[in-house]
Parts: C-alpha cells; sequence; structure tokens
C-alpha cells in the first residue's frame, strides 16, 4: 500500500532527519518537506501562537492542511505535549503523538508515546550564575533555550539559543529592563535531541502499526480499540483488575479478534487481587 510512494512529512523543525530514514527502510518511499504551509500557524511551544485545539485535532489539521496546500496524498506528521506525567505528577513528562494520513486508501494511523525523558524546564532567573547552572541542567548547548521578559505575555522573545556568548548577551540585554528573565528549554526537535529520539520511538511504533495487517481486508493498521480486565488471580482465580484480553478492530472493514493474555501470563500474581488483598 505504501510502496515507493512518496510521502510528505508535515514539519519545519528537520524532524525528517530521523522519521524519513525509518520509512525508506520498511516501505521504500521517497520523503519530502515542504514549506508551503506553516505548521507554526497551528501553534508554537514558545507561545507566539497559542494551539488553539487538543493535540490529536491539531495534528490531523496538521496534516489535512499540509497535505491540502502540496497536494499530497500520503502524509505523517507529529505533535508534541510537555507537561505533568499523567500518572507520575511529579515528574515531566513528552508526550508525542505521530498520524499517517492516506489520502488515496482513506486511512488514518495514529500512535503515541508517553516518556519521561525530556529536559523540559524553565523559571525566572536573576543572575549570570543561575542562567548558567539552569543552562547545565537542561542540557545546553547540545539542547537550546529560549529568553523572554516573561514567562506570559511577553514582548521580547529570543529562541533557538546554543552558544553560551549568545546566551549572556541576550540575558544582558533583557536584564537592563527588568530584575529577572525567564529562560525556558526550547522545545523544537531541531533545537531538542531528547525530544528527537522520543520522535524516532513513536515512529517506530507507527511502522509497527502499519504492519499489522487485517486478517479480514489485509489493511494496515490493526489495532487494539480496548482492553479488558479480568486475569484471574493464582489463588482464588477471582478475576482481577489486570488485562485479560485486547480487542483489535480494522480500521476499514472493522473485523474484530481478540488476543488473550497479552502481558503472556495466564494469571495474577495474589498481591494484586482484591479478594487476596483487599
Amino acid at each position: 500500500m505504501f510502496h515507493k510512494r512518496h510521502l510528505l512529512i508535515a514539519t519545519k523543525h528537520q524532524k525528517e532527519r530521523v522519521i524519513a530514514p525509518i520509512f525508506a527502510a520498511e516501505f521504500g518511499v521517497t520523503s519530502f518537506v515542504s514549506d508551503v504551509f506553516d505548521t507554526d500557524s497551528l501553534g508554537t511551544f514558545s507561545g507566539e501562537i497559542e494551539r488553539k485545539e487538543d493535540a490529536l485535532t491539531t495534528l490531523r489539521n496538521k496534516c489535512i492542511l499540509s497535505a491540502t496546500a502540496t497536494q499530497s496524498d500520503l502524509v505523517v506528521a507529529t505533535e508534541g505535549s510537555f507537561g505533568a506525567h499523567p500518572s507520575l505528577f511529579i515528574a515531566h513528562a513528552n508526550t508525542e503523538l505521530i498520524m499517517l494520513k492516506d489520502f488515496k486508501n482513506d486511512l488514518e494511523i495514529v500512535a503515541k508515546e508517553i516518556s519521561l525523558d525530556t529536559n523540559f524546564n524553565g523559571q525566572k532567573i536573576s543572575t549570570e550564575a543561575d542562567l548558567l547552572e539552569f543552562a547545565k541542567k537542561v542540557k545546553f548547548p547540545s539542547h537550546g533555550v529560549i529568553l523572554k521578559n516573561e514567562e506570559a505575555n511577553f514582548s521580547v522573545l529570543f529562541k533557538g539559543i546554543q552558544t553560551e556568548a549568545i546566551l549572556l548577551e541576550k540575558f544582558r540585554y533583557l536584564k537592563q529592563y527588568k530584575d529577572y528573565v525567564y529562560v525556558e528549554t526550547d522545545m523544537r526537535a531541531l533545537y531538542n535531541p531528547t525530544r528527537m529520539q522520543v520522535i524516532e520511538k513513536v515512529t517506530k511504533q507507527l511502522i509497527e502499526k502499519l504492519k499489522s495487517l487485517c486478517p479480514s481486508c489485509q489493511t494496515p493498521g490493526f489495532d487494539v480499540v480496548q482492553v479488558v480486565s479480568g486475569l484471574p488471580c493464582q489463588l482464588c482465580k477471582s478475576p482481577t483488575r489486570s488485562t485479560l484480553y485486547h480487542v483489535y478492530e480494522c480500521k476499514k472493514c472493522a473485523y474484530q479478534s481478540n488476543k488473550m493474555f497479552p502481558r503472556g501470563v495466564q494469571s495474577e500474581d495474589p498481591m494484586y487481587c482484591d479478594t487476596c488483598n483487599p
């Protein structure tokens, strides 16, 4: 379905560096990028343009608008979010979504990765010593930083800083007008190798989904749509909250099948049983 087709990678932040080789190796596609549509118009990490929709809707719009602008029928894009981990609230996380839209075959496939491996951070800084300490903590200069005169409602912004000389120059400029400067990590992929690694990881997840074919119609993207609990306890045989099976469904023909015991075990340790260990 994808072999030797032309794939638009909708980005202006060099994500093609990790996405293109993976798709080329797996499907023999020829990838390209285009500046006809500005993906930043849907929102920026640094705050100049607010993202008005949720991440998935924004990602879908990015694919559709980029494909329309370039008259492409196969497009892939990613959308990242940064903040508290959904379950480990004291930790920062990078949630990365990737979507492939195949307009020729009316197909949309999405993969998701939540990673604790991120340097996402930001704070008010008053001294050069504190600035350099912050920079060291966030892996500068291999990872870029941003300086603003305010965290929000800022009027001056310097992005993509990757040398100490420019960092100090811009800091001193902003300090002329205020007691502090707001410094934050630049989360754009081309200035953030750690995020680029997460994008590479989620791209490989997408590839695995594309290689998962529906047993009925052979459409790619045969994937889990429901997780059903009820794995029996080893001791009392009562159903636990652990996963008993996954429900897979085809996005094209709606064929479904169940995969029993996806963790590779057929019973659960009693310590996770609400009956044995209430």
